[in-house]
């Protein structure tokens, strides 16, 4: 469901546990403020409903609008179900709310209120059958190319049901393949790109199999062989760390199959040594590794391989 309101709304909730759509219809919605607006974001697991509520009525700096993210969100409605309730009855026309959630009932009063108020957004990731059509759509509608039927189900095959990295794939195929219009199966297979993110690929999976020494070795030959891997490595961390929350929180790991296969139950182990206060604090260096990159401070590069050595200190 896309977002087409001009103006924003007091609430919204993005429902489903696809990271990609998440983000992707949260930068939608971050679009809709004005450009001065500020940005809040929680760890619904953390939160206090006063830190939240405090955020969303206090005036912006500078008098803009104001967005306040709630990840995990599910935990912070549990804990604060009737207190939200009472908030979502009058919501602050001055702010926008917005809860990240992998399921909301829609009996419950929360939902009512925000379909009334606000916004519901379902992130519903296509199966695996509906795949090959998501990846015709999504490069006609977002790339401007053509991909047939039989070359989508081949991308599908090699990159698996991961939305965020299908369509990293189809970004750097329209640009390795200039005016060509339409993408053949010759193209996937020979393009540069897709090769480096497999290499970036491999990386986070020594991530996941808890050997981030052995992450590190494979970031600084990924540097020497594709020097622009470091403003694309926050995108794959970022995904990397959605999964280690979807098993910190006793989420569907079932998506999780095709990609990691037999090493899965280890990067289950991996992710629950890390644990949730360890992830938090990952989250948080990764977005303040991010914010240093996009404002020129610092070497991008060495701001990656910071954030991957904090991964194997206790």
């Amino acid at each position: 469901m896309a977002v087409t309101q001009q103006k924003f709304k007091p609430v919204y909730a993005l429902i489903g546990e696809d990271s990609f759509l998440q983000i992707e219809q949260l930068n939608r919605i971050r679009a809709l403020l004005p450009d001065d607006a500020q940005r809040a974001d929680f760890d619904g697991e953390r939160a206090t409903l006063s830190d939240v509520l405090d955020e969303l009525r206090s005036f912006a700096m500078f008098g803009g609008a104001k967005i306040v993210v709630v990840r995990a969100g599910d935990d912070f409605i549990t804990r604060y179900r009737e207190q939200l309730e009472d908030y979502l009855a009058s919501p602050s026309e001055a702010s926008a709310l917005l809860l990240r959630v992998n399921t909301l009932a829609k009996n419950t009063r929360i939902y009512k209120f925000i379909a009334k108020f606000g916004e519901i957004v379902e992130c519903t990731p296509p199966s695996e059958r509906q795949l090959p059509a998501w990846i015709t759509m999504r490069a006609k509608s977002v790339h401007k190319v053509n991909v047939a039927p039989d070359t989508a189900s081949l991308l599908a095959e090699l990159v698996g049901a991961d939305l965020g990295r299908l369509d990293n794939e189809l970004g750097k195929i329209a640009v390795m393949c200039g005016d060509k219009k339409t993408i053949g199966a010759q193209d996937i297979a020979g393009c540069v790109a897709f090769q480096r993110e497999q290499e970036m690929w491999d990386m986070t999976n020594e991530l996941a199999m808890g050997r981030p020494g052995e992450a590190v070795r494979r970031w600084r030959q990924l540097l020497q062989l594709d020097s622009s891997a470091e403003f694309r490595a926050v995108t794959w961390l970022s995904m990397w760390l959605e999964e280690v929350g979807t098993i910190l929180s006793g989420g569907d790991t079932s998506r999780m199959v095709w990609k990691y296969k037999d090493r899965l139950p280890l990067f289950l182990k991996t992710a629950k040594s890390l644990g949730k206060a360890r992830h938090a604090k990952a989250v948080d260096l990764l977005a303040e590794i991010d914010r240093r990159s996009k404002s020129g401070l610092g070497d991008a590069a060495a701001n990656v391989e910071r954030f991957i050595l904090s991964l194997s200190n206790g």
